[in-house]
């Protein structure tokens, strides 16, 4: 019996879309990806398959989550499955690098970047951004890699001591630092590929102002929009549609997400003095504030459980229940 499919490799982060699944009774299972075998003799099961494998799966011990998910999603695709977050958003999800290329082809604006592979290279290709910038890595999350430096200095020291954090795939970004006249960044939330909602994220507390997915707030999942900490209340806000992304920025955004198979996902901004904004990240393995989404009436996971029951069905023979 077709059912729907969740790959991941973070069973915390799939709690809530879980207990989604078991309000609406959908038949479910979940593939967690940090090891196994494909026999690509072999055809998959029929249904529909959402992929939430993340970039920093690697700072879980799941080093080569990515990689496996990627060999998953080739077989999948081979045979026709309905597929939500294909090979294509993987391939996003774990490079900047491409975020960046693939954002700028839909005229979306992204900080000056540098990508250097080798410790000499870093700091030779810091010579090319004007301070303040920031240093990230390609393949990251959870603001791994992300410092700020305020002169060449400053970075040449650290890249040669011992404190220096290579990067999982060997490639550290160099970023122009946009500062915003308020402390705070957006997150757009999409879900079937369409605006869900806005969220504001204070970062008042400790993060930087910096073009990154999180810098000073301690904590290994302390940006994560799922966690909570009742230290810091009302980090997240979801916003009126008036205070969010205007609707020409939204529509750049969907048809990104459309030309690169992203059918769930978080992208974030920042503003800067001037009123410009610059996007900077793309997560495609999107997680929600409940306390935020409380406040709203609004419910990410139970949207997502709900357009992929709807998928489930469309996608069987007429005749069949879910």
């Amino acid at each position: 019996m077709p059912k729907i499919y969740v790959l991941h490799e973070n069973d915390a982060w799939v709690e809530p879309l879980r207990a989604a699944f078991d309000e609406r009774g959908l038949s479910y299972e979940e593939w967690f990806l940090d090891r196994g075998v494909v026999d690509l003799r072999e055809p998959p099961p029929e249904g529909v398959f959402y992929n939430r494998m993340s970039a920093s799966s690697h700072t879980r011990n799941h080093r080569f989550g990515p990689e496996y998910t990627a060999a998953v999603l080739a077989w999948l695709e081979r045979h026709g499955r309905h597929l939500f977050n294909a090979g294509r958003a993987l391939q996003l999800e774990v490079s900047k690098v491409a975020q960046y290329a693939a954002l700028n082809a839909h005229g979306i604006r992204t900080p000056a970047t540098v990508a250097a592979v080798g410790r000499d290279t870093v700091v030779e290709a810091a010579g090319r951004i004007e301070p303040p910038f920031i240093t990230k890595h390609n393949r990251a999350g959870k603001g791994i890699g992300v410092r700020l430096f305020h002169d060449h200095d400053a970075l040449a020291r650290y890249v040669m001591s011992d404190e220096f954090e290579p990067a999982v795939d060997g490639i550290t970004l160099i970023q122009d630092y946009i500062e915003a006249p308020e402390p705070f960044i957006t997150r757009v939330e999409f879900i079937g590929g369409r605006f869900f909602y806005a969220v504001r994220v204070d970062t008042s507390q400790g993060f930087e102002l910096c073009p990154a997915d999180a810098c000073r707030i301690p904590g290994e999942d302390a940006f994560c929009p799922a966690a909570e900490d009742e230290k810091l209340p009302g980090l997240f806000r979801i916003v009126s549609p008036g205070d969010g992304p205007d609707a020409d920025l939204v529509a750049r955004y969907q048809r990104f997400l459309a030309d690169n198979q992203i059918h769930i996902a978080g992208i974030e901004y920042i503003i800067d003095h001037d009123g410009v904004v610059w996007t900077y990240d793309v997560n495609t393995n999107t997680n929600y504030n409940s306390v935020a989404e409380t406040a709203a009436g609004q419910f990410g996971m139970r949207a997502i459980a709900e357009y992929l029951g709807r998928e489930l069905v469309a996608s069987r023979p007429a005749g069949l229940s879910v």
